[in-house]
């Protein structure tokens, strides 16, 4: 059984080590300085670990002491390895990717059919004028909470993602400016030509738009303009961890986290997943004795900076992912590392590899289903990783009903214009074009700031729709928070409530799940486990807005 990560799981550097250090003297010929993470070994000083680093060849950048963690620069070629053979250090890994947004199926499958719409059908009564595009509202019964409890504006919510587009209508009004931080500078290989001197894009933008769409689920304002969130009147927080391409670096994510924990942020949203590694494993003997460490270092780190901002009170929400596998018993990773190397097959031990950060300590684990309460396809499942279920969307529901396959079944939500532009979605003048008709929205103030809105599906969009439900539980039953202001609850009575009130969901009959008719192949088959009261699909069950903050 593959356990969720706690502290102890996983085998400090100081029992592995058996080389011998070099010293950082005797050194091949230098060659172009690399960017590294490191990670000290555990109970490790910060002076100890400064001190490994420099006898490895590093020079330290910046550094997270809370958490034992050093960006740290090398044009040493065995830098890497060095640091893997220190006592001091668990590991160092090469800036490459750690995660990435999921937009195998957010994007792609999207795209299938552009221009045949939504059909409102599944919708609730409206609130703003494309609240009636929004099955995900009424499923989980957000329609109904906001009557009893709407948010409070003194509960925050960490988009720790690709960034948040404030200019947005319906974002601005609940964006924290204070407290928002980009935490991952823009890197030209992958990301492009920096937009501004120095490469930190200002905050309150977005260039990927993943962030944006998460956010407008959450916490979209309920102020007659385009739609609403779950929560529409708590205030979000950017928390810009990942890059505008999408990947998620280790440094930015530990940052963002720790920075959470230490400004007082009550939800974090994380709608990405572990790259380059689909799982990091602590001793695959598929991988190098460099990239074993560079794992070790990861899921050490990720440990780490989740049980700090835990131990400061934030609830943490994760998407579970999106390849359509039982967590407990996963596949052979055929597809890592999948960004700076060629992938190869990675049988996985299911006690010694994780997904993170959803497998990670404190972190509650969301599946995705369609407008039909039916898992999505896409979705991955398993009773040791999920925690509930909520309104992911499903391009492929509805079969044998006009609904099949179209947009209508995934989740509407704001989206920069910027990014819908690139993409040939709205023309230089602001208007959607005919290549966005029926998947892309506009919808504008009367004053004439215009917000834009498109579809998107994926557990990256279940998982705000469950934080949205978090910051509610926060707003309704929390406390007033006198060293950071607002409100604040202990993250074990934030998820006690959200278990307590989810919407108990039976596994279907027959417990095997067949998507064949909706056009995939046996290896998307599904088996539900477990009892009405938690199992391998619906974990607690659906998460219920309503129930949460006390409707009967």
């Amino acid at each position: 059984m593959r356990r969720r990560l706690t502290a102890g799981a996983v085998v400090t550097a100081t029992g592995l080590a058996f080389l011998t250090t070099v010293p950082a003297a005797a050194t091949a010929a230098p060659s172009a300085a690399v960017d590294y993470t490191v990670v000290a070994a555990d109970g490790v000083s910060a002076a100890d670990a400064a001190a490994a680093i420099s006898a490895a060849g590093g020079t330290i950048v910046s550094r997270n002491d809370a958490v034992g963690v050093y960006r740290v620069t090398s044009a040493d070629t065995k830098f890497e390895s060095r640091a893997a053979a220190s006592g001091k250090l668990i590991g160092a890994s090469a800036r490459k990717a750690i995660g990435y947004a999921p937009n195998s199926v957010e994007r792609v499958e999207t795209g299938l059919n552009k221009r045949t719409g939504g059909t409102g059908q599944h919708g609730p009564a409206r609130m703003d004028p494309l609240d009636d595009k929004l099955w995900g509202l009424s499923m989980i019964q957000a329609d109904r909470a906001r009557r009893i409890e709407a948010g409070d504006h003194g509960v925050t919510v960490g988009i720790l993602d690709t960034g948040l587009d404030a200019s947005n209508p319906d974002l601005a009004p609940n964006y924290n400016a204070r407290l928002s931080h980009n935490f991952a500078p823009d890197i030209p290989a992958i990301d492009g030509p920096c937009e501004v001197t120095g490469c930190l894009d200002p905050t309150g933008t977005d260039d990927d738009g993943h962030g944006t769409h998460t956010a407008g689920t959450i916490g979209a304002a309920a102020n007659g303009v385009g739609l609403s969130g779950i929560a529409p009147n708590i205030s979000l927080v950017e928390l810009k961890g990942g890059q505008d391409s999408g990947y998620f670096f280790l440094d930015p994510v530990v940052n963002a986290l720790t920075y959470a924990g230490d400004h007082g942020i009550d939800i974090v949203n994380m709608s990405f997943y572990v790259d380059p590694w689909l799982y990091n494993c602590t001793a695959n003997p598929a991988d190098s004795a460099t990239d074993q460490a560079s794992q070790r270092a990861i899921i050490t780190a990720m440990r780490r900076a989740l049980e700090y901002a835990h131990r400061r009170g934030v609830t943490m929400f994760a998407a579970l992912g999106n390849n359509h596998e039982d967590l407990g018993a996963p596949r052979t990773d055929t597809s890592s590392p999948d960004y700076g190397g060629t992938p190869y097959s990675r049988p996985i031990d299911n006690s010694t590899c994780w997904d993170l950060p959803v497998e990670g300590p404190h972190v509650i684990g969301v599946s995705s289903l369609g407008p039909s309460g039916r898992k999505s396809d896409f979705s991955n499942y398993g009773t040791e990783q999920i925690s509930v279920s909520a309104p992911g969307g499903w391009y492929r529901d509805g079969f044998g009903t006009p609904t099949f396959q179209t947009v209508g079944n995934e989740i509407l939500s704001t989206y920069p214009v910027k990014v819908l532009k690139e993409q040939g979605l709205v023309d230089a003048d602001g208007n959607v074009t005919a290549e966005g008709a029926g998947s892309v929205y506009k919808d504008c103030t009367k004053a004439g700031v215009c917000g834009y809105y498109t579809y998107l599906q994926g557990t990256s969009m279940a998982s705000p729709h469950a934080a949205g439900v978090g910051a509610l539980i926060v707003s309704r039953y929390g406390l007033p928070d006198f060293r950071n202001g607002g409100k604040t609850m202990l993250p074990a009575l934030v998820e006690l409530q959200l278990y307590r009130t989810a919407a108990e969901h039976a596994c279907p009959e027959p417990r095997l799940q067949s998507y064949a008719q909706e056009g995939r192949s046996t290896e998307f088959d599904a088996t539900c486990t477990g009892s009405k009261q938690f199992n391998s699909f619906y974990g607690y069950g659906i998460v219920d807005a309503y129930a949460a903050v006390g409707g009967r």
